[in-house]
This record gives C-alpha cells, sequence and structure tokens, in this order.
C-alpha cells in the first residue's frame, strides 16, 4: 500500500469569524492511500487549538508504516486530525476494495439526509441580523458568540429568523457567572442549546449550577477517554472527526456516549465535502447535526455533497464512501 498526503486550499465564500479570530480560507490536507487499483482518500483539518499545524500533522502521517490498518492506525496516532484523514482513506480504501458502501462494511443502517445547521459568524448584531434574514428559511441556525456583546446579537438573529431553530456556540468564551446570567434570555428566545460556554479546564463549575437550556462538550470531548470528566457537568457531546482521530473512534464515541446518557451532535471543522462525507454517516439520527463545512466555501472537491431542503445527503461513491 503506498500512502501519501497533500495539502489544499479552498477559498470561504465570507470571512468566518468566532472568538478566537477570522479565515478566509480553509487549509486542508488530503490523504490518499492505494493498494492495488483501488484507491481510497481521506481529508483533515489542522486545527491551532489543539496544537496542530499543516506541518505536524504531515509529518505524523509521512511517519506511518506503509502497512498501517484501521486497527494498528489506533494505536499508531493518537485522536486528532492526522488519525482522522488516514481512518477515513482507510475506511473508503475498503469499501472500494469490497464493491459495498462503507456504512454496509461497519454495520450501519442505510443513511438518509440529516437537517445541517448553517453557522452564521461572529459579526456586529447589525449585521448579523442581515445574515439571519437572509438564511431565515433554514430550518437550523448556529450562531457564534462568546463577546460582551452577545445578547445584542442574540436578539438580532432572532428578528432576522423569527421561525428557525438556533444553537449557540461560545467557543469557550463565557464564564459559569456569564452562562446563569444569559440563560433565562436563552429560554426566552428559544435557543435549543449552548455549546462549550466556558473554557477547556473549568468544565467543574458547570456541576453547581442550573443549566435550563442544555450545555454541549466541544473542546472538553475528544473521544471516548474524555467522558469520565463530563459527568454532571454537560448534556451532549459535540462529535467531530478531526478530534476522535477520524471515523472508527467517533462510532464508537457516538455508542458510548449515548448509553452513558448524552444526546449527540455532529459538528464539523471548515472544511470540503470531502471531510463532511464520513460524518455524514455519524450524524444519522443525531440530535444535532452540524456539516456546513461545504455551504460556507466558494469552491469545493469535484463531486461534491448534496444539500436540499431534506439536508445533506450521504455522499456519491465517486467522492467518498
Amino acid at each position: 500500500m503506498t500512502l501519501t498526503v497533500s495539502r489544499d486550499v479552498f477559498q470561504l465564500a465570507e470571512a468566518f469569524t468566532i472568538s478566537r479570530g477570522s479565515r478566509t480560507e480553509a487549509r486542508v490536507l488530503t490523504v490518499r492511500v492505494k493498494r492495488g487499483d483501488a484507491q481510497g482518500w481521506g481529508e483533515c483539518v489542522p486545527y491551532a487549538r489543539y496544537g496542530e499545524t499543516l506541518e505536524s500533522v504531515t509529518a505524523q502521517i509521512e511517519g506511518l508504516p506503509e502497512d498501517v490498518t484501521r486497527e494498528t492506525l489506533q494505536d499508531l496516532l493518537p485522536p486528532g486530525a492526522a488519525r482522522n484523514a488516514v481512518d477515513c482513506a482507510l475506511w473508503d480504501l475498503a469499501a472500494k476494495q469490497a464493491g459495498k458502501p462503507v456504512w454496509a462494511l461497519a454495520g450501519l443502517p442505510r443513511p438518509g439526509p440529516e437537517i445541517t445547521a448553517f453557522t452564521l459568524s461572529l459579526d456586529t448584531p447589525e449585521r448579523m441580523e442581515a445574515a439571519a434574514t437572509r438564511h431565515a428559511h433554514r430550518p437550523l441556525l448556529k450562531i457564534k458568540l462568546g463577546t460582551p456583546d452577545d445578547m445584542a446579537r442574540l436578539e438580532a438573529v432572532r428578528r432576522g429568523a423569527p421561525e428557525a431553530r438556533i444553537v449557540v456556540d461560545a467557543n469557550e468564551g463565557w464564564n459559569a457567572a456569564v452562562y446563569a446570567e444569559l440563560a433565562p434570555h436563552l429560554v426566552r428566545l428559544g435557543v435549543a442549546l449552548v455549546e462549550q460556554p466556558l473554557p477547556t479546564g473549568e468544565d467543574d463549575a458547570l456541576a453547581g449550577i442550573d443549566r435550563p437550556v442544555p450545555v454541549c462538550a466541544d473542546e472538553s470531548c475528544h473521544d471516548r477517554a474524555s467522558l469520565p470528566a463530563l459527568e454532571g457537568r454537560y448534556d451532549m457531546v459535540n462529535i467531530k472527526l478531526d478530534k476522535t482521530g477520524g471515523l472508527t473512534e467517533a462510532l464508537a464515541l457516538r455508542d458510548a456516549a449515548r448509553a452513558h446518557g448524552y444526546s449527540v451532535m455532529v459538528g464539523c471543522m471548515v472544511g470540503s465535502s470531502l471531510a463532511m462525507a464520513p460524518a455524514v454517516l455519524l450524524a444519522q439520527g443525531a440530535a444535532v447535526t452540524d456539516l456546513d463545512g461545504p455551504l460556507l466555501l466558494a469552491e469545493d472537491r469535484p463531486v461534491p455533497l448534496r444539500f436540499d431542503a431534506q439536508g445533506v445527503h450521504p455522499a456519491d461513491p465517486a467522492l467518498w464512501g
């Protein structure tokens, strides 16, 4: 088997801003694995928040033995972007070799479309209201917050999209007191959940307060090893392939999280349809699906995922799986 890694850049349709900064392009790594005439591929998005760079993740991938398998990969690399791209490429390769879809190889039900959130990036209240108005037809909006002016922004979005279901992502920008202060207003405005309100490492503060709006762990939940520390602090976990290190661990985390009583959200980094394709399988039946990465791009892979009123559809085999 041969394994190669390359860099790709996808321009965004517009600047994407969260509480930690802005970006105008998605920089990803594409892994290709080839055995005989069959080739599989996968994508990852190295994330600086987790100490990853394009260079460091490339080095991890290039250091793998040529006979790596999905099983041995779990021990050769830690959870993260590098393992994700290789794991998903190996799943795709297995599907191509077997002539069967990944969902069948994994023993999963036949997948269907899932309604996905559409993310409104952090901006002035006026611009966020205008963006919400443009996207008011979407059933689920995700709002990036995490600043002292969050209530004005949230009120503005609700005015712009009065019928949409709303989820909020504070990206570690609040503390327990801010959540407690804002919670009644979040309830009033019909917010369905708050994603990662507190910085990782301060999760204990959530154990001592009422949570009238469910709280979802994102940065605090990477793989199954994260679950014990979340007990009594979070109501939901956000599973992302770039955190778990691929579809293999993501499926195991989903099952373990549900067994421990957590609801499941399936999210993504800002990447192309190739990065989202495996996550569509993971998202089947999730309480919240947030796989809008391709909708934020000005350009995508040659055979992109299909998005319509039913949501995001499973990938065409020409893309992945």
